[in-house]
C-alpha cells in the first residue's frame, strides 16, 4: 500500500473490494470519490450495469433503480495518462465530456477505447482514477450474475448487487 494513495474498501453484497486511487494523477475523481464514500453515499447504491468482459458500473442507483441525487458534475480528467485496463477504476459520464458525478465502473477487460484519444466529445475518453489492489475475483464473480432490463436500464443484476459501504481508509 502506498502511503501517500487513499484507500476506499467497498463491503458488497458479494465480498469486499479493496481500491487504490492515484490522488496524484487524478486529484479531481479522487477528492470527488472520496467526499461521497465519506459522506456515505454510495451505501445501498447497487452495480447496476454489469457485461461480462467490459465492465461492472454503480455508485448511484438504489435497489429500486432511484437515481441519487448528485453534487455538480466534475471536470473530465481522461488526459491524466491513467489507461481503461482490466482492473482500473474509472469515472462513468454521459457523452457529455464533464458530466461525471458519482457513478464508477470497474474495467473487467482492457478498454483501450475507452481512453483519452483526442478532445472531441466522442473520443475524449473516461477518466481512470484508481485501481483495485484487492477483490478483482468478487468482481469477475459480479460480472457473471444474471442480467436482464429493469426501469429503463439494460444489463441489470436480476439479484441486486449491494454496495452495503464504502469505507475510506484513513
Amino acid at each position: 500500500m502506498s502511503q501517500s494513495n487513499p484507500y476506499v474498501v467497498l463491503d458488497t453484497s458479494m465480498g469486499e473490494i479493496t481500491l487504490e486511487l492515484d490522488a496524484a494523477k487524478a486529484p479531481e475523481s479522487v477528492a470527488n470519490f472520496l467526499a461521497y464514500a465519506r459522506e456515505g453515499f454510495y451505501d445501498g447504491t447497487i452495480f447496476h450495469r454489469v457485461i461480462k468482459g467490459f465492465m461492472v458500473q454503480g455508485g448511484g442507483l438504489t435497489v429500486d433503480m432511484e437515481e441519487k441525487p448528485t453534487r455538480a458534475p466534475i471536470r473530465n480528467e481522461a488526459k491524466n495518462g491513467l489507461k481503461n485496463k482490466e482492473g482500473t477504476l474509472a469515472m462513468a459520464r454521459t457523452e457529455e465530456v464533464d458530466s461525471a458525478t458519482a457513478q464508477f465502473f470497474i474495467n473487467t477487460a482492457d478498454n483501450k477505447f475507452l481512453d483519452h484519444g483526442g478532445n472531441s466529445p466522442a473520443v475524449f475518453g473516461y477518466a481512470v482514477f484508481g485501481k483495485v489492489v484487492d477483490g478483482m475475483d468478487v468482481v469477475y464473480n459480479m460480472e457473471r450474475v444474471a442480467t436482464s432490463s429493469k426501469a429503463g436500464h439494460d444489463d441489470v443484476p436480476v439479484e441486486p448487487v449491494v454496495i452495503r459501504t464504502a469505507t475510506v481508509v484513513e
